[in-house]
C-alpha cells in the first residue's frame, strides 16, 4: 500500500516516514500543495492542512476526485469548526497534532479496510428511499427531494447504514464498528462531527434523530 505524506514540517515528515516505512508502507513525502498534486496515485493521502503555498482545503477538495483514494488529514486545527470544514471538504478521517503513532496507524488500516470493502460491495437490488431521501449503494449516488447530494465517503457510509435500518435505533459502538472498523475513543467523537455535517446536509427533509445515551435514529 503506497501512502503520501504532505507535510511542510521536516521534523514531522521524518518521524511519520519512519513509522510508517517500519509498518511496512511504501512512502512519499512531498512539502507542497502543488507537489501533492502532481505526486503518483496513492491507495492514503496524510494531508496536512497548513501547507505554504496553498490552503489545505482546497487541495482535499481537489484529491477527492482521485478514485480509490482516501484521505487523512493531519493538522493542529482541532476546533470542531475546524474539524467540521475538513470532514465536508472530503476528509475520511481527520487527526489533529500532536498524535501517537499507533493511533495513526490504526486510522490508516481502518480507512484502508473500508476502502478494500467499498471495492468488493455487490451491487443492491434497488435504492433505499426513506422520505424524500433516495440512497443507491451500487452507484453510491443520493438525492434529496429529487437533488443530487453531495456528500463525503464516510458521511455516505453513515447515511446508508442509518437509512438502511430507518426508523430503528443504531447504537453508537455499531456505527463505529461499522463505519469505521475501529474501537478506540477517537472516531466516536468524530460520529458526532459526521452526524452534524449531515444533518446540515439534509435539512428538513429527513432527521437524525439523537437518542440519549444509545445512538442515532433516521426519520422521515
Amino acid at each position: 500500500m503506497r501512502v503520501l505524506v504532505v507535510e511542510d514540517d521536516d521534523r514531522v515528515a521524518r518521524g511519520l516516514l519512519t513509522a510508517l516505512r517500519h509498518a511496512g508502507y511504501e512512502v512519499h513525502r512531498v512539502a507542497t500543495a502543488a507537489d501533492a498534486l502532481k505526486a503518483a496515485p496513492a491507495d492514503v493521502v496524510l494531508l496536512d492542512l497548513g501547507l505554504p503555498d496553498r490552503d489545505g482545503l482546497d487541495v482535499l477538495r481537489e484529491l477527492r476526485h482521485r478514485p480509490g483514494t482516501a484521505v487523512i488529514t493531519v493538522t493542529a486545527r482541532g476546533e470542531e469548526r475546524e474539524r467540521v470544514l475538513g470532514l465536508r471538504a472530503g476528509a475520511d478521517d481527520y487527526v489533529v497534532k500532536p498524535f501517537g503513532t499507533s493511533e495513526l496507524l490504526a486510522r490508516i488500516e481502518a480507512v484502508l479496510r473500508r476502502t478494500r470493502a467499498h471495492r468488493a460491495e455487490p451491487e443492491s437490488d434497488g435504492p433505499i428511499q426513506v422520505g424524500a431521501l433516495e440512497i443507491s449503494a451500487s452507484t453510491r449516488a443520493v438525492t434529496l427531494a429529487g437533488a443530487p447530494l453531495s456528500l463525503t465517503r464516510k458521511e455516505f457510509d453513515l447515511l446508508a447504514l442509518l437509512a438502511a435500518r430507518a426508523g430503528e435505533v443504531v447504537s453508537r459502538d455499531f456505527i463505529v464498528d461499522q463505519v469505521w472498523q475501529a474501537h478506540w475513543e477517537a472516531p466516536s467523537r468524530t460520529l458526532d462531527t459526521h452526524i452534524a455535517a449531515l444533518r446540515g446536509k439534509l435539512g428538513e427533509h429527513v432527521k437524525i434523530e439523537t437518542v440519549r445515551g444509545v445512538g442515532y435514529r433516521l426519520a422521515g
